[in-house]
């Protein structure tokens, strides 16, 4: 199984890429293959004239690097009450065209981290409408952590075992509906004595 993580902040420092590094830790236990995408500053602003076969070399990145993936896990910070625009940028990009987008039918979560007491709850929720929008398969689950910079030991280690588990609860959703489907078994299926 292929998780491709992605967060939605660019700073140096950031919560949410501590965080999704944390993530990535408990999918690797959980037998996971697990990738974090480090392009998104690289994505220059979605311009339907460039949309073309021949799109930018960093959408094709993005575009790819989620095709590749079985599942996608998204950590975001809150601005201004919504996304980070690099994201939903990157988002816009991903989106096209619709009928065959890479995040269409993909499963993915969502989870957030912020300085404020709230966790980027309404990013978050922004954020799965967007992903829903797009036709993504959005995995249930929320975790917001507020006041993070309280929340990470010296190692950017999660230091609340709570937290670490309402995360891997989310994982273990996320994986499990990015399972391929068992097959039935039809009568056609059955063999009989």
């Amino acid at each position: 199984m292929r998780v491709l993580g992605i967060s939605g902040s660019l700073r140096r420092n950031s919560y949410n890429t501590a965080l999704l590094r944390h993530a990535g830790d408990l999918f690797e236990a959980e037998g996971a293959e697990f990738e974090i995408y480090h392009g998104l500053r690289d994505i220059p602003a979605y311009d339907e004239d460039y949309d073309t076969e021949e799109a930018p070399e960093a959408v094709s990145r993005i575009r790819e690097a989620v095709r590749d993936a079985d599942a996608v896990f998204f950590v975001t910070p809150e601005y201004n009450s919504s996304i980070p625009g690099a994201l939903k940028n990157a988002l816009d990009w991903i989106s096209r065209p619709f009928a065959t987008n890479p995040l269409r039918y993909k499963p993915v979560a969502v989870i957030g981290a912020s300085s404020g007491m709230f966790g980027a709850i309404w990013a978050q929720a922004e954020l799965r409408k967007v992903l829903g929008a797009i036709g993504a398969r959005v995995t249930e689950g929320e975790v917001a952590v507020g006041q993070a910079g309280e929340r990470f030991d010296e190692n950017d280690r999660l230091n609340e075992p709570n937290i670490e588990a309402e995360v891997h609860d989310v994982i273990a959703t996320l994986l499990a509906d990015a399972q391929p489907a068992e097959p039935s078994q039809s009568p056609a299926n059955v063999v009989t004595s």
